[in-house]
């Protein structure tokens, strides 16, 4: 919930902000990633993994690292083109989860899931160096997103994959 509550606050933050890095907004995204970790972590290690958990906590990370490409492509540094694909593909995947979920099978997270939120996590933090990254003639923010947007998609032809197979098969 405390993730889903600094979405707006982030977004507000950031526009707020005029500054050059944006370090509270900065600031706010990396607590908000930092908490995502620790959940995930003390759910497994007290074994307080709940439905409203599996529901909530993939919500939270999609609209959150929306928002900051969002953020991020109003203001030039990012390109709307990756969050154009970023969105739709994320649309497909809720869209699909809840197609499954109404056919009581259950989408869990797979590497290349995981493996595409740190790095877009780690893409929207470099985001806020853009400018210097670009004076030191490096765009490592974009080449990393450009990336992460390939692993994103690949997790999703991997999802489908994988869940046209289990719709497939007979129910035990």
């Amino acid at each position: 919930m405390i993730r889903l509550l600094l979405v707006p606050v982030f977004v507000v933050v950031y526009f707020r902000t005029t500054a050059e890095p944006k370090y509270i907004a900065l600031a706010i995204f990396a607590a908000a990633s930092l908490t995502d970790m620790l959940d995930g972590y003390l759910a497994r290690k007290l074994n307080q993994i709940t439905d409203f958990g599996k529901l909530f906590d993939p919500l939270a990370d999609k609209l959150m690292v929306l928002s900051a490409m969002v953020c991020q492509a109003v203001t030039g540094v990012f390109p709307w083109a990756a969050v154009i694909v970023v969105a739709c593909k994320e649309l497909f995947m809720v869209l699909g989860g809840l197609f499954l979920l109404s056919r009581d099978v259950v989408v869990y997270s797979n590497i290349f899931g995981k493996a595409a939120q740190v790095c877009f996590i780690l893409s929207l933090i470099l985001s806020f160096f853009h400018v210097p990254l670009a004076q030191w003639g490096t765009r490592l923010d974009l080449i990393l997103l450009w990336i992460t947007v390939g692993l994103a998609i690949l997790a999703m032809i991997v999802y489908t994959a994988e869940y046209l197979r289990s719709l497939k098969k007979p129910k035990e």
